[in-house]
């Protein structure tokens, strides 16, 4: 097999598939630091220019591997390297984490409508074996429940089936914390969107008093912090230390939202 054919290039709509059945798959992430914090695949590998070697050295070759990059690029690249050092399953996301994004802003925008299934489909189904879930409803480890786990992934096709399977909006893990504060993480603004849109409350407060606004503004997500504050997430809310989201801003750019957030509801 030469290189040219030695992987394979995936849409995002198939590589949410290819995700859900390759449970076990080496994620790297190809962009640089700053992004990958800001947002990345659930238990993605940043490669930085260094580490491949190792994980070229180390890893199984019978294990599958799956890269992505801004829009594509630089992660033919590095497939391409994998594959000719002997990686049975190599591919990578054909226009990187920009079509991903975009991908899993479509999955959400389909309204959900007054449709309430009763089974889950045979995605939905995969997706939970493989998650080691023994039911849409039932939480996992840590108390994480599907639903939560979906939103952590920024699965926003699975979150969907689950919202129609009349999964709990009001569901916590063992920190206290809601769907909402994992769709967050996963720093997917339209995912936050439609888990407040389907009830998941705006301004829930973790054991330590915290809410997804604080750790969106703490995290330095922006673009979360955006979409919460138009959601009409409360910045005025306060941690068991009586810290606020604008206490707890590490950038720029969201404390200049939580600033004009604050101005306006004072006004």
């Amino acid at each position: 097999m030469t290189s040219a054919t030695a992987f394979r290039r995936l849409s995002a709509q198939e590589a949410q598939a290819w995700l859900a059945e390759h449970p076990d798959a080496l994620l790297l992430d190809a962009r640089q630091a700053a992004h990958h914090d800001q947002g990345h695949l659930a238990g993605s590998v940043r490669l930085d220019g260094r580490n491949h070697e190792r994980m070229l050295m180390v890893e199984p070759k019978s294990r599958p591997v799956f890269i992505y990059c801004y829009h594509g690029n630089a992660s033919q690249t590095y497939a391409e390297m994998f594959a000719d050092f002997g990686f049975h399953s190599v591919q990578d996301l054909i226009g990187g984490w920009e079509a991903w994004s975009q991908q899993v802003a479509r999955s959400v925008a389909e309204p959900l409508g007054d449709r309430v299934s009763t089974e889950p489909d045979a995605e939905l189904l995969a997706w939970l074996d493989a998650q080691g879930f023994v039911d849409a409803h039932t939480a996992g480890g840590h108390g994480n429940t599907p639903l939560m786990q979906a939103a952590w992934q920024g699965r926003g096709d699975l979150v969907a089936s689950l919202l129609q399977l009349g999964v709990s909006r009001t569901a916590v893990n063992n920190d206290g914390n809601n769907a909402l504060w994992l769709a967050c993480v996963s720093n997917q603004p339209a995912l936050v969107q439609m888990l407040a849109d389907a009830g998941v409350p705006l301004d829930h407060q973790n054991l330590t008093g915290a809410t997804s606004l604080m750790y969106a503004a703490s995290s330095s997500k922006p673009e979360i912090v955006q979409a919460l504050l138009a959601l009409g997430a409360d910045p005025h809310n306060q941690t068991q230390d009586d810290f606020t989201a604008l206490d707890m801003a590490a950038s720029l750019p969201c404390l200049q939202l939580l600033r004009a957030a604050t101005r306006r509801r004072a006004a």
